[in-house]
């Protein structure tokens, strides 16, 4: 066939699954039955009009359409990697980790159990060989959601149903292709390997496809600053990901492409859904539905093409055998959902899934084009007997026909009868309380408005008497939500909605430029950390996350020991510049999230829990201002230079929106609009660079600055310079522990610090210094230090410090003057506790002994 007549059949194709999908839904039955049962109808009339004795004048067209030279490499290489690829990225996979134990029951047990039974039924009933049969339950074994998840949304289904089926369906058509490959190697090569080295072989195309799709989906995202925010480029890469990954991972590294794609859907989705503006990742969604729909729509339909080439031959004992298997598969998979699902919930792996959820998921678990897809593969292989292909491209069909146009067309109402689609008694109260103040809120406008424009008032009681009508029954009908949700749920859906417009903002400020991508990332994953914590501990885990978001994280902590231990400072400096940048959002979402309009959520849940959400955010925000306030003080100057550069940033911003305005009311022609655009983008490159954060940690120039040596001469100070090392500590981090060894002496050159003597506490502060009392006298350590904020200090270790005092006798003069005093202290002498701006060399004396 020319190249011609492929296109001019799949253009016809993809004009036939325009108009199916319409009368899909006029039907009320899924896209996926329309289209199988199509395809079949057109397939065999296509095989009947070549086949017949009559003249028809359409052979041409039969051939053209039984001749589409699709195989079922095209297929699996073409259609299989957009399809799970863009499955694994609409997927929310933090969502999906709280069912992780029951999708791997579903997905990899359930199909190792089912390949497992359907083949002994086979095996017992057929005649044919045991590996034949097994390859059969493993071809059939593969589920198709698009049917399912398309019923599950048309009739409202739970949230956690619906995952539950995705996921399955993404990792169990991996386990059964894996399965699929190793059974096909056994049957080609005719040698059977021991069960240890058909295991090995399922883990090892198993694992390292995961692990190579969780390594080349980093590296994409790596790549995507690189875009620098070009959607056409980003959408570019989006679609080379899985086809490199299935292409390298099947042909060259022999593990399973399909695993690859599928981790690599999941890592991109969680990566990239923070770390692109949401105007990007919005249509990177929407170009990537359609793609699914496109390869799942046509695969479907090209695979229905196939099957009465697939059934040629079919007797009545091939129809027992489907029978078989349909009853062995069934079997299957309620022993798995009856038999070890319910020993989740003791065990603590998971949420208890409902009987109801059970029956579903049971029933519902459809065949479609990967089954045929694997059976076609099967027949075009010519190391495979001819007996043996029949076999399998009968059984798999058979069973897809049945699943799709048996438990495809019985499955909503079944829903429907177990009443899943009905709102929990919650989401009834809420759904009443909702529609009450939306209608009571339309009704206010109308009649605002026809005043405005001076209509009269019975116009108006006539247009909203449907409106009043419904809003009456409402009230009187829908149960009270104080009966119906408790004072928690009510505040965790307030806190929802509260993170809810957090994140609105950060998308906003960062869709705008306002913030950095990284910046972005970083808070919009801490957002959804946020809300899955909220969802299952309520206030208490909102606060918890809140207070999270505040602490030191690992690149921190490590750039700190880094700086610490070996002098290597920029790590340290990009992650406490990235930290001012955070809480500088931070402060400023909160602020905005402080003005956010609570009248609704009062409205719905009371004034007692509007308070309470009230009270929250001021928590937050006095832990936000005080963490920003202690780094304002160290580094008063960034700090101010990162709002300026976020100010330049926000009338970039308005400066856009207005060009934009203008634009919109042919104020200004195209051509003045791109000249403006591109002065405004040139300005953005410029504001958006963020400052260089210098750490202020110059040795040379702390100890110009630090008073006990301005009145040494330039010689000692260089000398001293090569003795002490700079450091910067954190807040809360101890310094000295009562009761170890001394080997370390502190100078403050900035910061405050606090010690803690058995007899008394107290503060020290700049110009100060402590540790030098356990180095002099060879005692143990009589205090515990910790600094109270960010502090820059001077460290001298116990040979240095004595190099230097030898070396400078004033400074050995004034040492032995604060060992004295400090003996008074231990006496129980109260201390001079000295202070920030008073006499250096006095408060260097006062400190205690540490």
């Amino acid at each position: 066939m020319t190249l011609a007549n492929t296109l001019l059949i799949i253009a016809s194709l993809m004009v036939l699954i325009s108009v199916l999908q319409p009368l899909a839904r006029r039907l009320n039955l899924p896209n996926a039955v329309v289209l199988a049962f199509v395809g079949v109808m057109i397939g065999l009339a296509a095989s009947y009009i070549l086949h017949t004795q009559r003249t028809t004048g359409m052979e041409t067209a039969a051939e053209l359409i039984l001749g589409v030279p699709i195989t079922s490499e095209g297929f699996i290489y073409i259609f299989l990697p957009a399809l799970l690829f863009q499955s694994a990225l609409m997927i929310d996979t933090r969502r999906m980790l709280e069912d992780a134990v029951p999708i791997f029951i579903l997905a990899v047990i359930a199909v190792l159990v089912s390949t497992g039974v359907i083949g002994l039924a086979l095996f017992w009933t057929s005649g044919m060989t045991l590996v034949v049969c097994l390859m059969v339950g493993a071809v059939v074994a593969t589920t198709d959601p698009a049917a399912v998840v398309a019923i599950f949304r048309d009739l409202g289904a739970p949230g956690r149903l619906t995952r539950l089926v995705e996921g399955e369906s993404l990792l169990n058509d991996a386990t059964a292709i894996v399965l699929f490959t190793v059974l096909l190697e056994i049957l080609m090569t005719g040698v059977e390997p021991s069960v240890l080295s058909a295991v090995e072989m399922f883990l090892i195309a198993l694992i390292g496809g995961a692990a190579f799709g969780f390594v080349g989906a980093r590296l994409a995202m790596a790549l995507l600053p690189l875009m620098r925010g070009h959607v056409a480029a980003e959408l570019t890469l989006s679609i080379a990901v899985p086809y490199l990954l299935f292409v390298v991972g099947e042909s060259y590294l022999n593990i399973s492409g399909v695993v690859a794609v599928v981790v690599a859907g999941l890592v991109v989705g969680t990566v990239g859904r923070n770390r692109l503006k949401p105007a990007s990742w919005q249509f990177l969604e929407q170009i990537w539905d359609q793609l699914a729909f496109l390869s799942g729509s046509l695969i479907f339909v090209l695979a229905a093409l196939v099957v009465p080439h697939l059934l040629l031959g079919v007797e009545w004992v091939d129809v027992l055998l489907v029978g078989v298997i349909v009853v062995a598969a069934l079997v299957a998979r309620g022993v798995v959902l009856y038999g070890l699902m319910p020993l989740v919930n003791p065990l603590r792996l998971g949420k208890q899934i409902s009987n109801a959820y059970k029956f579903v998921i049971w029933w519902g678990g459809l065949r479609g084009a990967v089954t045929l897809a694997l059976a076609l593969a099967l027949t075009e292989n010519a190391r495979v007997d001819t007996e043996v292909q029949r076999f399998v491209a009968i059984l798999a069909t058979g069973f897809v026909l049945f699943s799709l146009l048996v438990g495809g067309t019985t499955l909503r109402p079944l829903i429907r009868l177990l009443q899943i689609d009905r709102l929990s008694p919650r989401d009834q109260a809420l759904r009443g309380q909702i529609l009450e103040l939306a209608l009571t809120s339309v009704l206010e406008t109308v009649s605002e408005t026809a005043k405005r424009y001076d209509m009269d008032e019975t116009v108006v009681k006539d247009a909203m008497r449907t409106y009043r009508s419904h809003a009456a029954d409402i009230a009187d009908r829908e149960g009270g939500l104080d009966d119906a949700v408790s004072e928690r749920d009510r505040l965790m859906i307030g806190l929802v909605a509260m993170i809810g417009h957090e994140r609105d903002l950060i998308e906003e400020n960062g869709e705008a430029g306002v913030i950095s991508s990284a910046i972005m990332e970083r808070l919009l994953a801490s957002t959804e950390e946020m809300a899955d914590a909220t969802r299952s501990d309520g206030r208490l885990g909102y606060l918890r996350t809140a207070a999270k978001r505040l602490r030191f994280d690992r690149a921190f902590r490590l750039g700190h020991f880094l700086h610490r231990q070996v002098g290597f400072d920029w790590l340290l400096e990009r992650c406490v510049a990235d930290r001012i940048e955070r809480l500088i959002v931070n402060r400023i979402v909160l602020e905005e999230l402080q003005r956010y309009d609570i009248g609704k959520l009062k409205a719905m849940f009371g004034s007692r829990q509007s308070e309470i959400l009230s009270e929250i955010l001021s928590i937050r925000m006095t832990a936000v201002v005080n963490g920003l306030d202690a780094l304002k003080l160290q580094y008063p100057e960034y700090a101010e230079a990162i709002e300026r550069r976020f100010l330049g940033q926000l009338a970039l911003r308005l400066e856009s929106k207005e060009y934009d305005d203008l634009r919109d009311e042919a104020l200004i022609g195209p051509e003045l609009y791109g000249t403006l655009k591109r002065e405004l983008t040139a300005a953005r490159e410029t504001v958006s660079r963020r400052p260089k954060l210098d750490l202020g940690l110059n040795t040379h120039l702390l100890v110009e600055q630090f008073p006990m040596f301005k009145t040494l001469d330039e010689r000692e100070r260089e000398k001293i310079c090569g003795l002490l090392r700079s450091r910067l500590v954190l807040p809360g981090e101890r310094l000295i522990k009562r009761g170890d060894r001394g080997g370390t002496v502190y100078f403050i050159s900035s910061g405050a610090v606090e010690v803690s003597t058995e007899r008394a506490g107290f503060k020290l502060g700049r110009g100060e210094v402590f540790g030098e009392m356990a180095v002099l006298t060879g005692e143990r350590r009589q205090a515990d230090v910790t600094a109270l904020g960010y502090c820059q200090l001077l460290v001298l270790e116990e040979a240095d410090f004595r190099r230097m005092l030898a070396s400078n006798p004033l400074i050995r003069t004034r040492i032995d003057a604060v060992v004295e005093e400090r003996r008074q202290v231990n006496l129980g002498a109260k201390p001079d506790q000295g202070a920030d701006g008073g006499d250096p060399i006095g408060a260097d004396l006062s400190a205690t002994n540490a």
